[in-house]
């Protein structure tokens, strides 16, 4: 089981951006799949973007355009780049390694 531990949240206005960062105790080339979910006030977690192995990406509908998954091998280190934001993004933003490694969040709030 990997160790993730996520970074980069925080209040920001309708339109803005973020960074967030997904950093793994152990060396990320070799995982195959790592996901972001979010989960907003009292709904379930959902699934936002994905990167496999080979640096294919795929996206939720709703921020299709907007934001951006990628990982850097050297730093372990998996970030979501979110642009355009909507108070509809609000919600704690956890980074995934199937089957059962989940962050511990980081919670983006978008509001003016």
């Amino acid at each position: 089981q990997v160790q993730l531990v996520e970074s980069g949240g925080g209040l920001v206005q309708p339109g803005g951006s973020l960074r967030l960062s997904c950093s793994a105790s152990g060396t990320i080339a070799s995982i195959p799949d790592i996901r972001w979910y979010r989960q907003a006030p009292g709904k379930q977690r959902v699934w936002v973007a994905r990167i496999i192995r080979s640096g294919s990406t795929s996206y939720q509908d709703s921020v299709k355009g907007r934001f951006t998954i990628s990982r850097d091998n050297a730093k372990n280190t998996v970030y979501l780049q979110m642009t355009s934001l909507k108070p509809e993004d609000t919600g704690i933003y956890y980074c995934y390694v199937p089957p059962n490694s989940w962050g511990q969040g980081t919670q983006v709030t978008v509001s003016s």
